[in-house]
């Protein structure tokens, strides 16, 4: 297999089934674990392709997330409340409705699954992809490898945030935002273990903030 398609595949993968799950509501549930599975499964497939994580400055990266989460629901909330194109969406997947499964044990099977996908497989999936491949790939791309990771250059700086948000709909302006955080963590640390801590840390406390306030637009 060559190294960049090690890269991509999860990405895709994950993006079909999320594609899927928007498309047919009733199969959100199913797409979702699907995705998650067959994520980490390519991950630790594809795992010795990857260019070896580097985990200095894991302590930055949980500093990061936190203030990451305060931007994100911050940040959203002021645009939904003030911006009518940013309006959250009103058909959002609500696991705790009445009838959306067949009981609460399998609603909180999948609360569970979506937890571990976003804390644990989302972040290595989406760092390995962003910040590693496809950042090094806008530097050097001829061979994304002949590219160290964290080198700056304007180009990946605003690209990668821009692509980013691409794929993360109504929350596009705030995403923009998060990632440029993140770029610069991964800039200053030259550490993509840090990078990784930090989005995972934003994701975990992106999830108890939902399943707290019930706040479902957020997942």
């Amino acid at each position: 297999m060559r190294d960049d398609v090690a890269y991509v595949l999860p990405m895709l993968v994950f993006l079909a089934f999320t594609s899927a799950g928007a498309s047919w509501k009733s199969l959100y549930p199913l797409t979702y674990v699907s995705k998650t599975v067959l994520t980490a499964l390519l991950l630790a497939l594809c795992w010795r392709y990857y260019t070896k994580i580097s985990w200095r400055y894991w302590w930055l990266g949980v500093i990061v997330g936190v203030i990451g989460i305060f931007q994100w629901i911050g940040m959203q909330s002021w645009l939904e409340s003030n911006v009518p194109f940013f309006k959250p969406p009103e058909d959002v997947f609500n696991p705790s409705a009445e009838g959306t499964f067949a009981s609460a044990s399998s609603a909180w099977a999948f609360i569970a699954v979506r937890v571990i996908g976003a804390v644990l497989v989302v972040p290595v999936m989406e760092e390995l992809f962003w910040r590693d491949f496809l950042w090094r790939q806008i530097i050097a791309p001829n061979d994304f490898k002949l590219a160290h990771v964290g080198e700056f250059e304007w180009a990946p700086f605003l690209i990668v945030p821009a692509a980013f948000a691409f794929v993360h709909g109504n929350w596009w302006l705030t995403s923009i935002v998060w990632a440029l955080m993140i770029g610069g963590l991964l800039v200053y640390t030259k550490s993509l273990g840090a990078c990784i801590i930090a989005h995972a840390v934003t994701n975990l406390l992106l999830a108890a903030y939902v399943l707290k306030y019930q706040a479902w637009t957020y997942w």
